[in-house]
């Protein structure tokens, strides 16, 4: 199993190790004590989801949940591609507003784990998509908040399919980042 940090260090590419036999391959996708040894500091999941979209082109995001709640997440394809979104949410953050990305899909098997103060959200890449999340809290709708997937300030460079991506009414209704008051401090 490989770690490393994207263009934001705290949003780190899992990429577990396949071992591959005649009868297809074993990879041990996910162990605690290394996945600590890599974040700096003790994990714990208590929530697992399974989301699954039937078109390619479909939008789910920008979210995250605040405190007293807040969500850490660590996110893998298990049929299918998406296009994976951290946007950095943390006020007092050098890379504020910023995003890091990775693809994801089921065969090259990545994960991405965002610790609590991104705002996460993907798009599917192929039809029958299905996306596991490991989550660090469990939902809390009144802590849930969403910033615009399209928002012009935060910039993500979402693929073009000649029509407009699949969104829910939710997500249609994001704040823009220009008036986003965030309730995630960096810690000075």
């Amino acid at each position: 199993m490989h770690f490393e940090r994207l263009a934001i260090s705290d949003v780190i590419l899992v990429m577990p190790t396949r071992n591959p036999d005649r009868r297809g391959y074993f990879s041990e996708s996910f162990r605690l004590d290394k996945f600590q040894a890599a974040i700096g500091k003790p994990i714990t999941f208590v929530q697992e989801n399974h989301l699954y979209s039937p078109g390619a082109n479909t939008i789910r995001g920008f979210h995250y949940q605040a405190a007293p709640r807040p969500q850490g997440k660590l996110l893998k394809v298990l049929r299918g591609s998406i296009l994976d979104f951290a946007v950095d949410i943390r006020r007092g953050s050098p890379t504020y507003g910023q995003f890091a990305q990775a693809l994801l899909s089921v065969e090259n098997g990545h994960q991405l784990w965002m610790p609590p103060g991104f705002a996460h959200g993907y798009m599917t890449l192929e039809p029958e998509t299905h996306v596991l999340n490991k989550l660090t809290d469990i939902y809390h709708p009144e802590t849930e908040g969403i910033i615009a997937w399209d928002d012009p300030d935060v910039a993500a460079p979402w693929p073009d399919f000649g029509a407009p991506p699949i969104t829910s009414d939710n997500d249609t209704r994001g704040t823009a980042l220009r008036d986003f008051v965030s309730p995630f401090v960096v810690a000075a």
